[in-house]
């Protein structure tokens, strides 16, 4: 009988401090100010995030202490689980030993809460009352709402239009935290409206949503920016999963030869792999890893590394990033999360750097992934989390097909219960692979920013 194998740290083992990879990765490329085309500062994102946080972004300190009311609200769905996925081993007839690190259980379903309640925490320190943010499949906008619940603040979404009308329990659990979530292009800035002008039926993007979240912030000195991927220190708070994974892994007495994450705007990726990706470079155990990204949008397989705008509409610092073209809208895949433009510096930096390497996945062929992993071991995965299913599953029918016995482990980073109507339409035979685009990222790229001189 092959029974799933859980492996479970005790709440005293929830990390103290965060890791942050910037410590060790010397020479990275500074965050711009549009307008000067030199490094941003602490003082230039006071108006968009607290303190705390703009340090936090521009650190190089290895560990940043975690507050112990985060901790605490941490202890909630933390340490998560690391299963040993023997089911999934045995359908597969691979040697390789399959683990996964599941984020599914926190309330929110997802990832997302480990630096929504960060930022949150951090507001709320600072005084302010409402946050504004952009959201693709919901995640990251239900994991925002359910912070602004627990620290008593407000919280305005914008979410991918596309996105909005494909997930509505998304929307409804948003609103059942307390936050207020509107489709996005919105009529309500100025740049929803603009490009509503220009096209009625455009079905939005990161990009744009993000545009809009930070139009309101600027107007309004009462409103705080909070970002669910992309930036600095909200990779910094993810890697609590992967430093529990390490932990983990010296319980099962084993170690991973490969790490696999799905990356949009990198946080879910980040904080598994970083953990990893810092232990090989401070001297231990080798270790390849994979960030598995949507044909549709293969931001780190075609894009160009350049300085870009995390936005739309340039409202952003310049961001030193893989990218499409902050204009690039990407076609309308049930993977909302991944349908962004950009993918974090952080992540950029170490794929660039060699330390990892990048695939992109079809959705029908993640899908059929996400189905193989359900019907073995019972949990229904995020579209976004099928991508690095489907890479994972690729690596151990290679290891079958070698007859090796590596040892990998995935982030499942939340499950798909609010998904069912995309797996309806796969089941349907309705799904097909959504195409990329080369013409429209060119002409994204063609806009590339070069504030004061400063080279792509």
């Amino acid at each position: 009988m092959y029974e799933q194998i859980k492996y479970q740290l005790g709440e005293d083992q929830i990390p103290r401090t965060w890791y942050n990879i910037a410590a060790d990765l010397p020479d990275l490329a500074p965050l711009l100010h549009p307008g000067t085309g030199e490094p941003i500062t602490v003082d230039d994102l006071l108006g968009i995030m607290p303190e705390a946080l703009a340090v936090q972004e521009l650190s190089t300190e290895r560990e940043i202490e975690i507050p112990e009311p985060v901790r605490q609200i941490y202890g909630q769905y933390r340490p998560s689980p690391l299963f040993r996925a023997r089911r999934l081993e045995k359908a597969l007839g691979t040697p390789a030993r399959i683990y996964y690190k599941y984020e599914g259980v926190s309330p929110a379903g997802s990832h997302k809460p480990n630096t929504a309640i960060a930022q949150a925490y951090y507001n709320k320190e600072a005084g302010i009352t409402k946050l504004a943010t952009e959201t693709g499949a919901g995640q990251w906008g239900s994991s925002l709402a359910l912070a602004g619940a627990l620290f008593d603040i407000e919280v305005q979404v914008f979410m991918v239009k596309v996105s909005y009308g494909q997930k509505p329990y998304r929307r409804l659990l948003m609103e059942t935290y307390g936050a207020r979530c509107t489709p996005s292009p919105s009529p309500e800035t100025e740049v929803g409206r603009n490009i509503l002008a220009a096209d009625p039926n455009c079905p939005g993007s990161l990009g744009i949503a993000t545009s809009e979240a930070l139009e309101l912030v600027v107007n309004d000195p009462t409103t705080n920016y909070a970002g669910g991927s992309v930036l600095n220190h909200v990779l910094l708070h993810q890697s609590v999963i992967g430093q529990e994974a390490i932990a983990q892994f010296a319980l099962a007495e084993d170690y991973p030869d490969i790490v696999i994450g799905c990356t949009g705007g990198g946080s879910n990726f980040g904080g598994l792999a970083f953990p990893f990706i810092g232990e090989k470079l401070r001297g231990g155990r080798d270790v390849r890893v994979i960030a598995a990204e949507p044909a549709a949008c293969p931001t780190i397989t075609q894009g160009k590394m350049a300085y870009d705008f995390g936005d739309t509409a340039g409202l952003t610092p310049l961001l030193r990033m893989h990218t499409l073209g902050h204009s690039f809208i990407p076609p309308s895949v049930h993977a909302g999360g991944l349908r962004y433009h950009g993918m974090a510096p952080l992540v950029s930096a170490v794929v660039d750097r060699g330390l990892v390497e990048a695939r992109a996945e079809a959705q029908t062929q993640c899908f059929k992934a996400g189905l193989t992993f359900a019907r073995a071991e019972g949990i229904v995965p995020a579209p976004e989390s099928t991508h690095a299913i489907s890479a994972a599953i690729t690596e151990a029918l290679r290891c079958k097909e070698e007859g090796k016995s590596e040892t990998i482990v995935f982030g499942l980073s939340g499950h798909g219960h609010f998904d069912l109507g995309s797996y309806g339409a796969y089941l349907a035979g309705e799904l097909r692979d959504e195409a990329y685009d080369p013409a429209m990222a060119d002409a994204a790229l063609a806009e590339l920013p070069n504030p004061a001189g400063v080279g792509v």
